[in-house]
């Protein structure tokens, strides 16, 4: 394995489903090692998810950083959140980091939620181990959580411990590499005490089968299981580093953050297998002094700040940084943070996570060289589903501009977030993960830029179209004094077949309407089709320009295009108008026990089922395609994620126009021209 380099920093990451207790282990780590007096209570003094969005909600909205020193070395940690909706914000820093811990609730049905995220931590490459918290709390045998996990990881999960179980209860564990026997003590290290005699043939066995996977990948150690020889203890524990180093095995551990149960002995594993910061830099494609920039965020007067990795080497205060595109300038500033709180320092350890104040070029998946050559991350990241949005607005008109600022900056901060301005409702427009991710956003922008904002649901691109065709005159004239206004036409207005746009000609002769002014009629028609008479864009209509007649002094380009929208308008109310609404194709991904409910949901969404089929490479998971207005889809990520323990998600595509007709057309009826 060669030898840590002493001076550098081990980067770990803790990620899983909500209510996990993610952060509660981050906490206990803290409290471990010393770097805090007291475990602190999540949600209330803890030092992750200590802002005002995370306390609100009782989980994590963001990344929270803390670092401590355990046994001489460094640590830095990522707590990722849990939750679907916030959980892309893990998608930047993953790759930099050493090692994944995933954070595991023991009950066997939640095992399920892990497999989105060993999906993820395999594509990634990342080496992984798993901690079952809340083991004091785990019913039935663990083997059975460990048989519902094995599934979602593609990786064999290998228990390094037993449990020791005294009347139901979880009170220690046996580490089978060790193959020594420890007791629980509250917010203490466990005590070794002697193998039991009714565990040592469970103890003996559970060994056995952790060797047998180990050996899949070592045939030093296949040959001697297979000689009946015992490995040496040093030979199993170079396997386990490597196995898992190499991503060939996930370890699991078994504790409970909140009692500090297994927490040091997780630690311990942490200090002699995570692996080499190298690793890490090689994953990302980088060579040379560099700082791995994850996050952005703007801190009031601070300024921005970029939260990196370094990698390469050490940083110093005030060195020059070379942006990926090349930009130059200094770090103003190099803090450690923790929580909520930072401290600053005046270098930062190769391996070590630390905010760089000042740096306006960096962005979120660049890099900063310390050695003037610019440098570029190889990523390879999920693009972020926009699966919720809502129309925001300045309460204030005064605010609009700060609003708009404040917004690119919450935006730059969040990959995950998309703000547009629709060109055809002149909304602006936040996409997120879900309705919280848009909320906190919302807050955000009141707590840290005070713009009050009010919101809506977007509005929804309807359209109208015709049943029947009219021929329409339609004829402006108007005297002012002098020369006068004065245009005649004649045309027909005719469905089209749905989807086929707007068509336009004419069949002029003896030049009743002279051609330079032809153009101009052709865009009158257009002007009336923007608000048709159900107050909507008119689409799927041809018109023909068929007569008209002009003056040869009061004719001009302005008034053909005033005669050709009366005639467009007026033609238009004596065609039969009706409503069309966009349709979408969505690809839902779900578990395949959720697929029917799923299914039930999207009919009574007026949705239509295309089909399902299994997910390719995700046992045990479908992907339904169907047809949705978009007008149902709002609130469908809600319920989606409600069927589905937090897992469902989709994407969607415009793919035609509906008639919408009932209760539902004469309510947007109703609205357009209220």
């Amino acid at each position: 394995m060669g030898k840590r380099d002493p001076g550098s920093v081990r980067t770990i990451a803790l990620v899983g489903a909500a209510g996990a207790g993610k952060t509660t282990l981050l906490e206990a780590m803290l409290f471990a090692s010393g770097a805090i007096p007291r475990q602190g209570e999540v949600g209330a003094s803890s030092v992750g998810d200590a802002t005002p969005e995370a306390r609100a909600r009782g989980q994590s909205v963001e990344l929270n950083l803390a670092g401590f020193e355990f046994m001489g070395d460094r640590y830095a940690v990522v707590d990722c959140p849990g939750s679907t909706e916030f959980a892309a914000a893990e998608d930047l820093v993953l790759p930099a980091v050493d090692l994944v811990v995933v954070v595991a609730d023991p009950h066997p049905g939640r095992a399920a939620l892990l497999q989105p995220i060993f999906k993820e931590l395999e594509r990634l490459g990342v080496p992984r181990a798993v901690f079952v918290n809340k083991i004091d709390q785990a019913r039935g045998a663990l083997d059975e959580f460990m048989a519902a996990l094995a599934p979602a990881s593609a990786a064999p999960v290998v228990a390094r411990q037993i449990p020791l179980i005294d009347k139901e209860h979880v009170t220690g564990f046996v580490d089978l590499a060790l193959e020594r026997a420890y007791i629980y003590r509250p917010g203490q290290p466990s005590q070794i005490v002697d193998l039991p005699q009714d565990v040592a043939e469970l103890e003996a066995e559970a060994r056995f089968h952790m060797l047998e996977q180990m050996a899949d990948y070592d045939d030093a150690l296949m040959e001697q299981l297979l000689s009946d020889l015992t490995p040496s203890r040093d030979m199993v524990f170079a396997d386990l580093v490597a196995e898992m180093n190499q991503g060939q095995i996930v370890p699991v551990f078994f504790g409970s953050a909140s009692n500090g149960f297994g927490v040091r002995r997780l630690l311990k594993a942490l200090r002699h297998e995570t692996p080499e910061v190298s690793q890490a830099a090689a994953r990302l494609g980088l060579d040379g002094p560099c700082a791995y920039v994850f996050k952005t965020s703007y801190a009031g007067q601070a300024g921005k700040l970029s939260y990196a990795r370094i990698l390469g080497g050490a940083l110093k205060d005030g060195e020059e940084l070379t942006a990926s595109n090349g930009e130059r300038s200094r770090a103003g500033g190099l803090f450690i943070v923790s929580g909520g709180a930072t401290r600053k320092v005046d270098h930062a350890a190769a391996g070590d996570v630390v905010a760089i104040a000042k740096i306006e070029a960096a962005r979120a998946g660049q890099v900063l060289s310390f050695d003037g050559q610019a440098r570029t991350p190889r990523l390879n990241f999920r693009e972020p589903l926009h699966l919720y949005a809502m129309a925001v607005a300045a309460k204030d008109r005064k605010d609009d501009v700060r609003m708009s600022a404040a917004l690119t900056k919450l935006a730059e901060e969040d990959p995950t977030l998309r703000v547009v301005l629709d060109p055809e409702t002149q909304e602006t427009l936040i996409f997120g993960q879900g309705e919280a991710h848009v909320q906190v956003t919302l807050d955000r922008l009141r707590r840290r830029f005070n713009v009050e904002a009010a919101v809506s649901p977007p509005k929804i691109s309807y359209r109208e179209s015709i049943r029947k065709g009219v021929t329409q005159r339609g004829r402006h004239k108007k005297q002012t004094g002098g020369h006068g206004q004065f245009g005649d036409v004649v045309i027909e207005i005719k469905p089209l077949p749905r989807g086929s746009g707007f068509a336009f000609s004419q069949r002029i002769t003896g030049g009743v309407v002279p051609k330079q002014w032809i153009p101009a009629v052709e865009q009158g028609v257009r002007d009336a089709m923007q608000k048709g008479p159900l107050g909507f864009p008119v689409t799927d209509v041809e018109v023909v320009l068929t007569d008209g007649s002009y003056h040869s002094v009061d004719s001009s380009e302005m008034a053909f295009r005033q005669a050709g929208r009366l005639a467009m308008s007026e033609g238009l109310a004596a065609c039969g108008a009706y409503l069309l609404e966009p349709v979408e194709k969505l690809h839902i991904n779900a578990p395949s026990a959720s697929t029917s409910k799923i299914t039930q949901a999207i009919s009574a969404r007026r949705g239509q089922i295309l089909g399902f089929a299994p997910r390719e490479g995700w046992s045990g998971w479908d992907e339904i395609e169907v047809c949705l207005p978009r007008h149902e889809r709002q609130e469908l990520i809600a319920e989606l994620r409600g069927l589905t323990q937090g897992l469902g998600d989709f994407t969607a595509e415009f793919d035609h126009m509906a008639e919408l007709t009932g209760r539902l057309a004469e309510e947007v009826s109703r609205s357009a021209a209220a």
